[in-house]
């Protein structure tokens, strides 16, 4: 059991630093909502998210009020749909418009599951779903969509990874009035995990309960200010343990979170995501801790270590302060989300190249970047096959959440305010990787999945 005064001397942290409890998600299984006509599996699907949870907002709200704790956002995660399609038929965008109505009627800012696993191949609803992602992320505001392309387990289909760049680009498309938002809110996973809290890759996965909550907790601003305060003259392991015991203190604030949503609405506690999840909030930046570790930019020679460093020691005094750590956990470097990153791009200093490199020791991958709007298919599907072959050879979660900016080029800005901020159009190499994405099938499971 959690004693209240463990997270006591977070207070200053929360005035001072920005720590907050990211988000409160509410993951709900849709599975008993199949039905043979797509328009009463709708019905089922609003009935059952507004059931579950109509009380999520007000619990939230609540919690945050009586401890002071800052709950910047509640949830809702739901079936991948591509599943609930599979018996229904019909236009899969319905499904997207009963989410909607449901986020909305339950006062969530955005909901998870518009979503297809495919890492080994589609089956039925898959295709069908992936192909109206961009009319559903056109019609929506709130609803969020994922695909699974790979996993260490299966390999990588190819054939979904050309699919998914005509996806990518098509969502901009459509929403270019709107700064290409679409693709804000799509996903491209390697090694999905079925109880991510965050979004916009979050779904509730079949392993799941009925019905669970899941808490992300966020403090780059309390780990840079934790290092500041330690000084230049640590070592690089005095860096590490000062990571690590500030890491156990946030968890700590996550997990009594967690525990007292999960017993006012009655719903089992699923896990605490531990990530350091950056804003473009000044003060809330992992490019800033990485630059206090001694780091001129973060993107120069070095950052790489050094990402690696803070991502294991987050972890390490994370783990130790829940009994259950899950969802991504770690470090995240989306670069429209964090101040330091931005300013990282605008330099030149952060290349695409470089943040591929991150992302093969953090905790997701390529995340809120921002590519010029002649960007081919090719090439998007190109960018995500790098990223999956880094998450599938490292068993580890890869993501690609790219905006092609339609009208724009390198040193333009996509802006869309709030948590998603902005994002300078970032320079790619366009050299054409076409003959190879278009061949197609699987690239085979690497021989580290064989550990039966």
């Amino acid at each position: 059991m959690i004693n209240v005064s463990d997270i006591l001397e977070t207070i200053s942290m929360i005035q001072d630093e920005n720590l907050d409890i990211r988000t409160i998600t509410m993951g709900i299984s849709l599975l008993e909502c199949c039905d043979s006509d797509i328009d009463r599996a709708c019905e089922k699907v609003y009935d059952k998210i507004t059931r579950k949870a109509q009380n999520l907002v007000k619990t939230g709200d609540e919690i945050e009020k009586q401890y002071g704790i800052p709950i910047i956002n509640k949830r809702i995660a739901v079936t991948p749909i591509s599943m609930l399609l599979a018996s229904s038929k019909g236009d899969p965008v319905k499904y997207a418009l009963a989410m909607e109505k449901a986020a909305k009627e339950c006062g969530v800012n955005l909901i998870g599951g518009f979503s297809a696993l495919v890492h080994k191949g589609f089956s039925a609803g898959d295709l069908e779903l992936i192909q109206a992602i961009p009319e559903a992320l056109n019609v929506t505001t709130r609803v969020c969509s994922s695909v699974n392309i790979g996993s260490t387990k299966s390999g990588i289909n190819m054939d979904a990874v050309k699919l998914m760049g005509g996806i990518v680009r098509r969502s901009a498309e459509l929403t270019a009035d709107r700064q290409c938002v679409g693709a804000t809110k799509l996903v491209v996973f390697c090694n999905a995990p079925e109880d991510n809290p965050f979004m916009a890759g979050a779904f509730h996965g079949v392993g799941e309960p009925d019905c669970v909550i899941n808490v992300g907790v966020s403090g780059p601003g309390v780990v840079r200010c934790a290092l500041a305060k330690a000084g230049i003259a640590c070592d690089i392991t005095a860096v590490a343990d000062v990571i690590k015991k500030t890491a156990f203190k946030i968890t700590r604030m996550g997990q009594l979170v967690a525990y007292e949503a999960s017993k006012r609405l009655d719903v089992p506690f699923g896990i605490v995501d531990l990530s350091l999840a950056p804003t473009p909030a000044v003060g809330d930046s992992v490019a800033h801790i990485l630059e206090e570790m001694g780091l001129e930019q973060c993107g120069c020679h070095g950052t790489t270590a050094a990402l690696a460093l803070l991502n294991d020691a987050v972890k390490k005094g994370g783990v130790m302060a829940s009994s259950h750590v899950g969802g991504l956990s770690g470090a995240f470097i989306p670069v429209s989300e964090d101040a330091g990153m931005i300013a990282a791009a605008e330099s030149g200093v952060l290349t695409l190249e470089k943040l591929e490199a991150m992302t093969a020791v953090c905790s997701v991958g390529l995340d809120m970047i921002a590519i010029p709007g002649d960007t081919s298919e090719e090439i998007i599907s190109a960018i995500i096959a790098d990223e999956a072959a880094i998450g599938m050879v490292n068993s580890k979660t890869t993501a690609v959440r790219v905006i092609p900016a339609i009208g724009l080029d390198v040193g333009d800005h996509l802006e869309w305010g709030g948590l998603f901020g902005s994002a300078p159009v970032m320079k790619i190499n366009k050299t054409s990787p076409a003959v190879f994405i278009n061949r197609g099938g699987r690239i085979p499971a690497p021989l580290q999945s064989l550990k039966n």
